[in-house]
């Protein structure tokens, strides 16, 4: 599955360049009994519709002629959303500020999930601070010890 993704993402990129629009995120995964390949695209103040459209037309070419997927699929092309996922260096320094959940691959301060906001970004460590209990707590987090990140909506 991640061998499609990238080989998608390598198909995708010079579509999205072309559109000048941020490939964020390429997902190749299962559901039930249907195979979904979802691209999700971005830019400053959001993707609409009709540009969803013009990639999934373009992409959805390239896939037919390139053939790379072998079992039956859909294509979803859109938008991350307000949760996007958070997976590059530069995603985290472009959020700054921002209301963030983060999971990690071990323990860090006898935790693995952390929801607060992303104070900073320093020599490949994120900062948060986040509320324990009644109190607020600021934790480093190696970049390389994060296994999902996304932007949190507070409720």
């Amino acid at each position: 599955m991640a061998e499609v993704a990238q080989t998608v993402k390598q198909l995708v990129q010079p579509i999205v360049d072309e559109f000048a629009l941020e490939l964020v995120d390429v997902v190749y995964e299962k559901e039930g009994s249907n195979w979904f390949l979802r691209v999700y695209i971005d830019k400053n103040g959001g993707v609409d519709i009709e540009e969803c459209g013009q990639v999934s037309e373009k992409l959805s070419a390239i896939l037919d002629e390139e053939d790379p997927i072998k079992e039956a699929y859909f294509l979803e092309v859109s938008s991350p959303g307000v949760e996007r996922p958070l997976k590059k260096k530069e995603d985290f320094e472009k959020n700054i500020g921002k209301h963030v959940y983060i999971k990690v691959y071990e323990p860090i301060a006898k935790q693995k999930e952390f929801t607060g906001d992303l104070l900073a970004l320093k020599d490949d460590t994120v900062t948060i601070r986040y509320q324990d209990k009644t109190r607020q707590k600021e934790v480093d987090i190696p970049l390389a010890k994060i296994a999902k990140a996304r932007l949190a909506v507070i409720l």
